[in-house]
């Protein structure tokens, strides 16, 4: 075997065993909240869910101007050294200062606009979180460049187990909305406290603004970008807060959590991988392809059968974890699944075009995808909530033409080339929800009928992924194989 070979090899194993370690901690996660969601989901009422989703609007957008693309930066950087990591990271915790002072101030403003008193001091602790949040981006970005996925695997499981314990404590004394604060203030101040103790990096006494701006250069459009994405991605919880009223915020939330928390979960799984390893052969274009074809055809593949699946089970599955009181979010649930059954085309387009260095174009993309958005918003707020929710699913299909239009010249990977390689998973997925949702009519108890449901669902998406003989299913079965025999 030539050293050019042994080294493709090891490069190969790398990024499988790094993708494998992303979705062990990916799914982990998601098991841990998804069982601390139901419980939670029982102990405190719609209106506290509203209160929070409203307020991690804002976090989310400080959250933008800190990170500044920095992060991403640091990864698409091939020579990122200390003096890139530790001048960052300085510069992160100042905007962090910056940002906090002013939700500090504005918190006030804010509640006495969705006439929540509420909002107030709750806006004031949370935002705490922003400090750490400011570490974290700096280690998650020294993580992914090195690889080192298994750190991920550790923090995320021991932050979520820790802080879920405390906030089901919380809330079942009682405490309401405080219950679901403390929960993501501790969540955020282990993750980096595990993350700190377990990577090597330690920022050093240096910063340099030379670097700063070299790497702002190509994070200040990713910045933009974030801000549009952020504020466009939960415009419709400060519209639904401010029109309607935290209830009908929490079933409109809720009914997004589930499949947003899968989608994320999955599909994030292997585009943080991606990444760092589109990265490293960006001056290679048509490895760029494969890799890309292959995170998209894999992603639909694990993804699309979940997403489906879960729209025709939503009823059951609400009655069953959630109680009854929760049954107004049944058709946000299954409008949003099917938005993010779109996901593996967004994201593996928008990773390839960071990889190539074109943040000006996703820049572009962003603020004609946000266009769409508010013309979308503009003819369905007229028409009630159901419409606006019907109106995102309709903006999420339209998006995925304008994210994956320019990869057509920058990779020779098409529009076309891509649904073609969607579709296998698209129609078996389609088939195996529609013998699912046929069985609702079935008159068993809620339980039975969804545990009947899921082996169902799982048993029909295999068999015809084998009766098909989908390439995807044998690459996805011997990539598994391969990482137990490891």
């Amino acid at each position: 075997m030539t050293e050019n070979n042994t080294t493709k090899r090891i490069a190969k194993n790398t990024v499988i065993s790094s993708l494998i370690w992303k979705f062990l901690e990916r799914g982990g996660v998601q098991g841990v909240q998804f069982v601390l969601s139901i419980i939670l989901a029982r102990l405190v009422s719609p209106e506290d869910y509203g209160v929070i989703a409203l307020i991690l609007v804002f976090i989310q957008i400080a959250t933008v101007f800190i990170q500044s693309g920095f992060n991403t930066a640091l990864i698409q950087k091939k020579e990122s050294d200390d003096i890139d990591f530790s001048s960052i990271f300085y510069l992160s915790l100042f905007v962090a200062l910056i940002c906090y002072v002013v939700l500090f101030f504005a918190a006030p403003f804010i509640a006495k606009f969705y006439n929540q008193e509420i909002l107030t001091p709750v806006i004031r602790v949370i935002s705490f979180t922003l400090f750490f949040g400011a570490v974290n981006s700096v280690q998650n970005a020294y993580v992914s460049k090195t690889m080192q996925f298994k750190r991920f695997f550790y923090s995320s499981m021991g932050a979520v187990i820790g802080s879920g314990i405390v906030g089901v404590i919380l809330a079942y004394m009682g405490y309401g909305v405080w219950a679901l604060v403390a929960q993501q203030l501790i969540k955020d101040v282990l993750i980096c406290l595990i993350l700190w103790f377990t990577v090597k990096w330690r920022p050093k006494l240096l910063f340099s603004f030379t670097r700063v701006k070299t790497l702002f250069s190509f994070g200040w459009k990713l910045l933009c970008s974030g801000l549009l994405d952020t504020v466009f991605r939960n415009i419709y919880n400060l519209i639904v807060g401010r029109i309607y009223n935290s209830q009908t915020l929490g079933y409109f939330n809720r009914g997004h959590q589930f499949p947003q928390v899968i989608a994320s979960n999955l599909d994030g799984s292997i585009q943080s991988v991606m990444l760092p390893t589109l990265s490293s052969n960006n001056d290679n274009p048509s490895e760029v392809k494969r890799i890309t074809r292959r995170s998209i055809s894999t992603s639909a593949f694990v993804l699309m059968p979940c997403m489906f699946g879960l729209a025709a089970v939503a009823d059951p599955l609400v009655k069953v974890l959630l109680t009854d009181k929760w049954l107004p979010c049944v058709p946000f649930l299954q409008l949003a699944c099917i938005s993010y059954a779109l996901y593996p085309i967004h994201t593996a387009n928008l990773t390839g075009i960071n990889a190539l260095g074109r943040s000006d174009i996703f820049l572009k993309l962003e603020i004609i995808k946000k266009c769409v958005t508010v013309l979308n918003i503009l003819i369905t707020l007229p028409l009630g909530i159901y419409a606006m929710a019907i109106g995102q699913v309709i903006s999420g299909f339209i998006s995925t033409f304008i994210n994956a239009y320019p990869n057509k010249k920058l990779m020779g990977y098409s529009y076309f080339e891509q649904w073609k390689d969607l579709i296998p998973s698209f129609v078996l997925s389609i088939v195996m929800a529609g013998i699912v949702w046929c069985m609702n009519f079935i008159s068993i108890a809620p339980l039975f009928l969804l545990l009947i449901q899921i082996i169902v669902g799982i048993i029909v998406y295999v068999v015809l992924a084998k009766l098909f003989k989908l390439e995807v299913y044998n690459y996805f079965v011997n990539t598994l194989r391969g990482f137990i025999k490891r």
